[in-house]
């Protein structure tokens, strides 16, 4: 006899089990589902959709807590705008829904955000860069120099061997520099002088 308890149907077929067998093994709903988590980094987005009731719908505020599997390890790895699982998150308060069907309420959000962004390197670095320690009350005597190395003639050194800069420190005073700043107002001064 055969040993399926089904009555014998194949396996791959549907069943009142597995009435849907996804042809492209869910790659298709994945996509859609991670387009549409991250329209909700816009606050204009979700605006939108409580000046249309969505955010009203049990079934939709159903489907957004549903949503939140992306903020696991092995999908959140998917995500290009991180604002939209605060926002995800967000959502799930029946006031935030409220509150963002006000358009006052989804300029100041879109403001946050763009400040958020606008300063969120500087205020990283802040907290990343290592501090300074504070300097002491009364600083310890400092101990006696040793004397500082006979100069070397200009003459003596290998020019081809030097930098720029240790080219310009040994050669001394010689060397001008130009500043750039006010060359055209010396030429300007030039072509106007009087022949005295």
């Amino acid at each position: 006899m055969d040993s399926n308890k089904d009555g014998g149907a194949n396996p791959a077929e549907p069943s009142p089990k597995n009435p849907y067998k996804d042809p492209d093994d869910g790659r298709q709903r994945f996509l859609l589902e991670l387009e549409f988590v991250q329209c909700l980094a816009n606050p204009t987005y979700i605006h939108y959709l409580a000046q249309n009731r969505y955010l009203d719908d049990e079934a939709f505020i159903g489907y957004l807590k549903y949503l939140q599997y992306w903020q696991r390890p092995e999908y959140v790895k998917f995500i290009m705008y991180p604002h939209c699982l605060f926002f995800l998150e967000l959502l799930q308060n029946a006031n935030f829904r409220t509150a963002m069907a006000h358009p006052g309420n989804k300029e100041l959000a879109h403001r946050q955000q763009f400040y958020l962004w606008k300063n969120y390197r500087n205020n990283r670095l802040k907290h990343i860069l290592p501090r300074s320690l504070p300097e002491p009350a009364a600083p310890p005597p400092a101990p006696a120099l040793p004397p500082a190395p006979a100069p070397v003639p200009a003459s003596a050194v290998v020019p081809s061997a030097l930098s720029p800069m240790q080219m310009t420190a040994a050669s001394g005073p010689t060397l001008m520099k130009v500043d750039m700043r006010n060359a055209g107002a010396d030429r300007r001064k030039r072509k106007f002088a009087s022949p005295d």
